[in-house]
């Protein structure tokens, strides 16, 4: 039987809940599940959470009884908060989070350069937002909790899966013993080290990076702000990388670059973990400051995706499709957006939407974000912990370059993560205007979010279905076009108007009245007639200078594959 660890995990500044196991007894019995979750980290819950806006049920099955140990991700980006406040817990977010946007580099002891993250009144977020991973886990957990659809099963270990033509057969764990699970469609977020890709005998493609990097958590007062500090080869650690960010709870992170051939047991041990840590306060003006450790892991950069997110019945998302270097703040971030597609996708196919094309065309998005992340991550990973000699010569060329030379300084720039743009997508519109548009959101982009009022934006209003943006001056949306939306309506698609231009128009679900034309300025509008049709997860797949009822079933004929 699946015994769970019970005692709740240490930390100093993070109070751990330790929840009771699901187990069979006393419960009705389930043979089939619609969907069943293996993971309850970010990316699980998440797929949870949008397949629930969606209305479709799932069961989520997690092998610990708490949230994960240690800080792990602190770093999320303006995106990701969007697409949490889909979720409904981008707020407890921001009241616990630090927001910041600037980023500072060294190269023996001079700063080299300075990033600084856009940001503009049109923005709800900021670019990035430290907190650690356990409040975001905390604020899922209760999300899920409070959602009829979700059952989240703690203390669940799968064991085995067997897949058939339409379903999967699973195995159990409990500490009562096991149990037998039907799924129609599995979502496999268990993580880097994923057991059901290995049940599956599936192989990430990719590179491995040698360099190792130990990263702490320690409680110490600093009277430093929320910027990202960079310090390539300090006299402590010469020819190697240290980085420091602030937490919330004082609590800051340190990561640095060992020294080739130290393990990570030699690494970890106390002693090694004091003088290192003691240096890299020395180095920021605090030698002799008094700190306490909470928790200290050791990690190498990788590369690597699986070739196709899809096997059989089973879809991946989140570590367990990918594994990507942190430099840019990409491992949660990414499988956010992972979990956003995913959500939607296989809940259009569940509730008979569409056909399993959209699957495919899932794999395909985001295999073709991770290969992209994988290739500007690269330059990170290589330019941080150069793999080899001829790449460190170059790195160090660099370095030594921008203590004379300004031009040379952006390429410290670390390369943030942002949200794919699936430009070529089977789902975008055929023989619209995209290519006429002078400006804003092209094929497969995220939305652009508009200032409405002192605290109220356009995305707080966008979100569950298809969201058609039509900018007009007149009274009422065209006849021919709410045919197509009530067809679809009828259909079980769930799709919603927005009207720009008029404070009321007979036929829209919401009304913005755009009086100074910003709305439209940030979509690239000027006529009457134009439009925007967003998929589920925000992303456009169709934008036109002038809708008509022919080019608007044309769009969703795409966006709906059978």
């Amino acid at each position: 039987m699946h015994r769970p660890a019970a005692e709740p995990r240490p930390s100093i500044y993070y109070r751990y809940q330790v929840h009771d196991p699901w187990v069979a007894a006393g419960k009705a019995p389930q043979t089939r599940a619609t969907v069943v979750i293996v993971g309850c980290g970010p990316a699980g819950m998440v797929s949870a959470l949008e397949l629930a806006r969606h209305g479709v049920p799932s069961v989520v099955l997690e092998s610990e009884v708490q949230v994960s140990l240690g800080s792990r991700a602190i770093v999320f980006t303006r995106r990701s908060l969007e697409i949490l406040q889909q979720v409904g817990v981008a707020d407890r977010m921001t009241e616990a989070g630090l927001p910041w946007r600037f980023g500072n580099s060294y190269y023996r002891g001079q700063r080299v350069f300075r990033m600084e993250a856009p940001h503009d009144p049109d923005d709800r977020f900021f670019p990035m937002l430290n907190l650690q991973q356990q409040y975001l886990e905390e604020f899922l957990v209760q999300a899920c909790e409070a959602q009829a659809l979700i059952d989240l099963r703690w203390g669940n270990r799968l064991t085995s899966i067997v897949q058939h033509a339409d379903h999967a057969l699973l195995t159990v764990d409990t500490p009562d013993g096991e149990y037998l699970l039907e799924s129609d469609w599995v979502v496999a977020a268990d993580g880097g080290r994923s057991p059901l890709r290995a049940m599956l005998d599936l192989k990430l493609e990719g590179a491995s990076y040698q360099g190792v990097f130990v990263i702490a958590d320690i409680r110490v007062d600093l009277p430093l702000p929320t910027e990202r500090l960079a310090f390539f080869d300090p006299d402590w650690n010469p020819g190697n990388t240290v980085l420091l960010h602030r937490e919330p709870h004082g609590i800051w992170r340190v990561d640095y670059q060992l020294p080739a051939g130290e393990s990570a047991e030699q690494a970890l041990r106390p002693e090694s973990l004091k003088a290192r840590i003691d240096a890299s306060l020395a180095m920021v003006g605090h030698a002799g400051a008094s700190w306490e450790l909470d928790w200290a892991s050791v990690y190498s950069a990788r590369t690597l995706t699986l070739p196709d997110y899809r096997c059989g019945r089973v879809l991946f998302t989140g570590d367990a499709a990918h594994l990507l270097p942190i430099f840019g703040v990409r491992g949660a971030n990414t499988a956010f957006q992972d979990s956003q597609s995913l959500g939607w996708q296989l809940a259009y196919v569940v509730k008979g939407l569409a056909g399993e094309k959209l699957l495919a065309n899932f794999s395909a998005e985001r295999v073709g974000a991770a290969r992209e992340i994988i290739d500007e991550a690269g330059k990170s990973t290589r330019f941080m912990a150069p793999p080899t000699r001829g790449f460190k010569l170059l790195r160090d060329a660099v370095l030594s370059l921008s203590l004379r030379h300004d031009f040379v300084r952006p390429l410290y720039h670390w390369r943030t993560s942002r949200p794919h743009e699936y430009t070529q997508s089977m789902l975008n519109a055929p023989d619209d205007d995209d290519a006429h548009f002078t400006d804003g959101p092209a094929h497969g982009a995220p939305p652009r979010n508009v200032r409405l009022g002192a605290d109220d934006f356009l995305l707080d209003h966008l979100g569950g279905g298809f969201e058609l943006l039509y900018f007009t001056t007149g009274d009422a949306i065209p006849d021919s076009l709410l045919s197509v939306v009530d067809e679809l309506r009828a259909s079980g698609v769930a799709v919603r108007i927005s009207a720009v231009g008029a404070a009321s128009v007979a036929g829209a679900d919401l009304c913005l009245a755009d009086p100074d034309r910003h709305l439209r300025s940030r979509y690239g509008v000027e006529g009457c007639g134009a439009a925007y049709l967003l998929r589920p997860d925000q992303h456009v797949c169709g934008r036109w200078l002038a809708l008509d009822a022919t080019r608007l079933r044309a769009a969703f004929a795409a966006a709906l594959p059978r």
